[in-house]
């Protein structure tokens, strides 16, 4: 039987996200993970990788970056410096090329689990420049024409803060997931994964506290998973008492991060 993908001891991942991996794997294709922030999205690929005892190779995506970088570089520029002073091997092209993440992948000796992070903070065509590698499995190499392909096929992982539309070709190839921000009692499983010994009423009123801040209207940076984790470790840190959660919101700007978002939380506390 093939590898599943499964929860872990860190990551508490739903029934929904456990189907859709494993569904990817099999088909063979990329998973596209769109999700509010805190939602453990880039956790996700770590959580995968550990879970099926395999490599995490991670392709953080910048708005500067362009799809060649994940295939190869070439470094004309080290090169010409090697043959100015007098360097061996300068006639050996192979020297000055370095694979990409991507490339890292496909050459890798056993399967790795490959995360292309935030790829929405790139331009519109970087998506589109990926499609002939991601379905292929495979890149030529010009300068020195030589074509890599995948030993093993990757586990692809590929997150989104869906800042902007991805192209319809693109996404036909993907196995798309979004992760819903985590229900009370999903969230108590994931807050015991951090803190087993957490005392019952502080976290069912640090939780209280939490969905009541994310649901008021005015609040535009709602806080998320990672931040009421660190919350509730302020808390136990600073030995707050459970019953006075509510009345004084302690440690607040752990979990709210903007000026006006802290203002309407009080306003409703007054």
């Amino acid at each position: 039987m093939a590898e599943q993908f499964g929860s872990t001891r860190d990551y508490v991942a739903s029934e929904e996200l456990m189907a859709s991996v494993n569904i990817a794997v099999a088909l063979k294709k990329p998973l596209l993970i769109k999700g509010e922030p805190g939602t453990g999205k880039t956790m996700l690929a770590q959580a995968v990788a550990n879970s099926m005892g395999k490599r995490l190779i991670i392709w953080n995506i910048k708005s500067t970056t362009k799809a060649q970088e994940g295939l190869y570089t070439y470094d004309t520029i080290q090169r010409l410096y090697d043959g100015q002073f007098g360097e061996e091997g300068v006639d050996d092209i192979a020297r000055y090329i370095k694979l990409g993440k991507l490339g890292e992948a496909f050459e890798a000796e056993e399967q790795v689990v490959l995360l292309i992070d935030e790829i929405d903070k790139a331009d519109l065509e970087f998506p589109n420049d990926l499609l002939w590698e991601l379905d292929q499995m495979e890149f030529y190499i010009h300068e020195t024409k030589r074509t890599v392909k995948a030993k093993h096929r990757p586990i692809v992982i590929i997150t989104s803060n869906a800042e902007k539309e991805l192209p319809d070709a693109f996404l036909r190839r993907c196995i798309f997931h979004y992760i819903d921000f985590p229900d009370k009692e999903l969230m108590e499983e994931i807050v015991k994964t951090h803190f087993p010994q957490v005392e019952e009423n502080l976290m069912k009123n640090a939780m209280e506290v939490f969905y009541w801040i994310r649901d008021i209207r005015d609040v535009r940076k709602k806080p998320s998973t990672s931040e009421l984790i660190d919350w509730i470790n302020a808390l136990q840190i600073g030995g707050i008492p459970a019953d006075r959660l509510k009345k004084e919101l302690p440690f607040l700007g752990v979990m709210v991060k903007k000026d006006e978002d802290l203002d309407s939380v009080k306003k409703r506390v007054e």
